[in-house]
């Protein structure tokens, strides 16, 4: 049986960057299944499950804003901070007006998506032995029903929150914009990143595990037919 969920995401705005852009960051027309994973691993996420983005549903006119924005060129490294926390002499901190640089970027405004997604079982980490499908299932849905999340899901980038997220029973299609309807070749776009450790540390050790940084850019060629994204469709037509 496979456990599946819809949910409505809402947002001001939301950047899904195209990879070829290799400085100013310009947005897709739509959301990649990677993002959207993003997001609902925000609500809940384990090793023991996979999230599988099935169908998307765009619901508003995709429109572009144009902004510049003040980003930094490097990141607080984890080893000062791992020092400063045993009380060893460490410098954690980045001073942004020497590493600062500006850049523009061309995001969408005012979105509204669909989401069909299941889960499937890894086998990774599982910490009990009565870990099942239905487990999770029910843990996604009290979770997806009071709203709750323990990082703020983002529609591609950080700083651009979801604003709402509406679990329902059945999209309502007759909101999709008439702008949106038709079917349209999106062309190439980036399906997710795959990382080559496969979710497990590779160190071997979970208390205090390490990842791989590597990962493989994935792409696939969608259609979006009458502002719905079959992903299950052409996730079988994926290409590195």
């Amino acid at each position: 049986m496979a456990y599946g969920f819809k949910i409505i995401v809402e947002g001001d705005y939301a950047m899904f960057s195209r990879p070829e852009m290799r400085v100013e960051r310009v947005s897709y027309d739509v959301p990649t299944p990677g993002a959207l994973e993003g997001v609902i691993k925000s609500i809940y996420w384990k090793p023991a499950i996979r999230i599988v983005i099935d169908k998307i549903v765009v619901f508003n006119p995709i429109k572009f804003t144009n902004i510049r924005r003040n980003e930094v060129k490097d990141k607080v490294k984890l080893s000062e901070v791992k020092k400063q926390m045993k009380g060893q002499e460490a410098s954690p901190e980045i001073i942004t007006s020497e590493i600062r640089t500006q850049r523009a970027g061309m995001i969408l405004k005012d979105v509204r998506y669909g989401i069909e997604f299941h889960f499937e079982m890894t086998g990774l980490k599982s910490e009990h032995d009565d870990e099942c499908e239905e487990k999770h299932y029910n843990i996604m849905l009290r979770r997806l029903k009071n709203g709750q999340h323990f990082r703020q899901p983002c529609l591609g980038c950080r700083e651009f929150s979801v604003s709402k997220i509406t679990l329902v029973d059945e999209f309502d299609l007759s909101e999709v914009d008439e702008s949106l309807m038709g079917d349209t070749d999106l062309g190439f776009m980036l399906y997710r990143m795959e990382f080559a450790d496969g979710g497990k540390p590779i160190n071997g050790d979970w208390e205090n595990p390490k990842f791989s940084d590597r990962a493989d850019a994935v792409f696939y060629r969608p259609h979006i037919v009458d502002g719905v994204i079959d992903v299950e469709k052409y996730r079988g037509m994926i290409k590195c």
